[in-house]
């Protein structure tokens, strides 16, 4: 990585010189091709639409208009082998063997699912340790499956609370929490990254503590999926579940994946809510009243896929396909410390007592901004700038440029303007 300077010149050098800057133009950028006023932060949130997104849900249309139900096993692509090519593309991302991965539902859907086979209590185990400040449809996921087994949710979920002011649950913090209640832990579900700080949870490091105390491990993914470096296999992490609208660009209400480690796939102790689409291929037809379920991941699916929805998921993928995993990832590494070498002059301006970044160097594309004060005032004042972040109550702005579509020059101009909004509302002790 070359050294920095602190000059838009730099910025656009660095544009020129990157290897991924022809994926923008693959990509929907919020604003007319007259007004290209509109900067877009928002991958963490939802992931633009790729160009060809269109040109994929048409294909399924013109399959579905010309052969009707046989489509499912004859055209060009077939509709059965649509799965095939999207779970080898999500493996590379996900860190795992593609029979481990199942590409269904949503991600919510997928948690009850996930649940459903691997939390199993027994006698005084039946804990579920969870990370404060976790997506609220994490809790609502967790409370609600197990008010449906009759217990209650206060005395069954552990949410580990931060000794952080600033509100950052630590890995530490999950760590020492797993080995003080690990005698009663059943299963240990953390969002592999925070939504609300950003944080990259030592996902590997975790789900070793889980397993020496006996536990389960598995990982809300949604905002780590397509963002940061995962090895699901390689970290013997049991479960995971993640949405495919944001980093991934499926579009909203994206169809869900899951990682299932292959030790289960076969083992006649997992309980599981059946369907008819995950029985064993081979022999779907056939109609038997038994169940018996495919020997991999795919056999925790229930229905007949949406097919649209795939295409939208094999849209994007196939971007990344052509980008390269390990190139994204690269480029994400330089575009985190780009801005934060931007940042540091800001952070240490008479401005710095109006916020802090909550977000630790090393996390993924998310950068979150805690404030003291004026944090509703200085986004409202970005937003009027053109720049697409968002609003978390109490006091939190949430950016995200990404590698696939954004560019150092965006970033460079977004933290010139921020300087001048600060300075607006900063006021002198």
């Amino acid at each position: 990585m070359k050294q920095f300077q602190k000059t838009k010149s730099f910025a656009e050098v660095l544009d020129k010189e990157d290897p991924l800057r022809m994926f923008r133009e693959e990509f929907c950028i919020p604003g007319s091709e007259i007004d290209k006023s509109k900067t877009y932060f928002l991958g963490n949130s939802l992931g633009l639409q790729p160009k060809v997104t269109p040109h994929y849900i048409q294909g399924v249309l013109d399959q579905w208009a010309a052969n009707g139900v046989e489509s499912f096993f004859m055209g060009e692509t077939p509709w059965i082998h649509q799965h095939a090519f999207l779970v080898d593309q999500m493996s590379i991302l996900a860190g795992a063997k593609s029979h481990e991965i199942s590409i269904m539902n949503q991600l919510t859907v997928n948690i009850h699912l996930m649940l459903g086979s691997f939390y199993r209590p027994s006698g005084k185990r039946k804990k579920i340790l969870i990370e404060s400040k976790a997506f609220p449809s994490d809790y609502y996921a967790l409370s609600s499956f197990i008010s449906f087994l009759g217990e209650d949710p206060a005395s069954i979920l552990i949410q580990v609370e931060s000794l952080d002011p600033q509100m950052k649950v630590q890995d530490e913090d999950v760590i020492n929490a797993i080995k003080d209640n690990g005698e009663e832990i059943a299963l240990v579900f953390i969002g592999g990254v925070n939504y609300y700080t950003g944080h990259v949870f030592d996902m590997k490091r975790i789900a070793s503590a889980a397993k020496q105390v006996g536990a389960l491990v598995g990982f809300d993914l949604a905002h780590a999926i397509g963002n940061v470096s995962l090895q699901l296999h390689n970290w013997d992490v049991d479960f995971a579940c993640w949405c495919s609208y944001k980093y991934l660009n499926a579009g909203p209400g994206a169809v869900g994946g899951v990682y299932i480690h292959e030790r289960y796939h076969t083992d006649d102790s997992i309980k599981r809510l059946a369907g008819w689409w995950g029985y064993k291929q081979e022999d779907r037809f056939q109609m038997h009243q038994s169940f018996e379920p495919e020997s991999d991941a795919t056999g925790w699916q229930l229905s007949t896929p949406s097919l649209i929805l795939y295409a939208c998921l094999e849209a994007s993928l196939s971007i990344f396909k052509k980008a390269g995993w390990e190139r994204v990832i690269e480029k994400q590494k330089i575009m985190s410390a780009w801005i934060r070498f931007l940042l540091a002059d800001i952070l240490v301006s008479e401005a710095r007592s109006m916020f802090i970044c909550i977000t630790p160097e090393g996390a993924g594309c998310q950068l979150s901004f805690l404030f003291s004060h004026s944090g509703k005032e200085v986004f409202d004042e970005l937003i009027e700038a053109g720049y697409m972040l968002d609003w978390r109550e109490p006091n939190v702005i949430r950016l995200a440029p990404v590698p696939l579509y954004n560019t150092f020059t965006e970033i460079w101009d977004f933290c010139e303007t921020l300087k001048i909004v600060l300075n607006r509302h900063y006021v002198k002790p």
